[in-house]
């Protein structure tokens, strides 16, 4: 019975442990642990709290190590880039919930309820792109040169 249950919890567990990343990675478990401290990855604990990074930890650590290394972005630097990365994937989300109400109520309300688009002699897909094109106006010759 025991053994199941051992064999359960690594199961899932499912992620590396910090030795596994840190050799991966070539850098030092300290640094793992030092953006733990700051809320830069924050890894799942087994019973006994051993630190267990995930497939999605380990690609936001490839992006800490991309932005310190590479790029030489601070730590702080670092927290404010992930920071407006999840607002902007979170706003992304919500636009495009958005735009499928939009697409799935407010086209059909559309066609549903205008009469004048039902019985058009041309019938207008809703959302579609309407160009203007500014026309220049015509000038007649003649007419400018009887004004100079």
């Amino acid at each position: 019975m025991k053994n199941q249950d051992q064999d359960a919890r690594r199961k899932k567990a499912k992620g590396y442990t910090i030795s596994v990343v840190a050799d991966t990675y070539s850098i030092h478990p300290q640094t793992l642990r030092l953006y733990e401290r700051e809320g830069l990855l924050t890894p799942s604990r087994s019973e006994g709290n051993t630190r267990f990074y995930t497939d999605s930890d380990l690609e936001r650590l490839e992006l800490i190590l991309n932005l310190t290394r590479d790029l030489g972005v601070n730590l702080a630097g670092v927290e404010i880039i992930l920071n407006m990365r999840e607002k902007m994937d979170e706003m992304q989300r919500e636009f495009s919930r958005f735009m499928e109400f939009l697409r799935q109520n407010v086209s059909q309300e559309i066609l549903q309820n205008d009469e004048s688009i039902k019985n058009a002699l041309v019938r207008v897909k809703p959302f579609s792109p309407i160009i203007v094109r500014k026309v220049s106006p015509v000038v007649d010759l003649e007419d400018e040169q009887e004004e100079s």
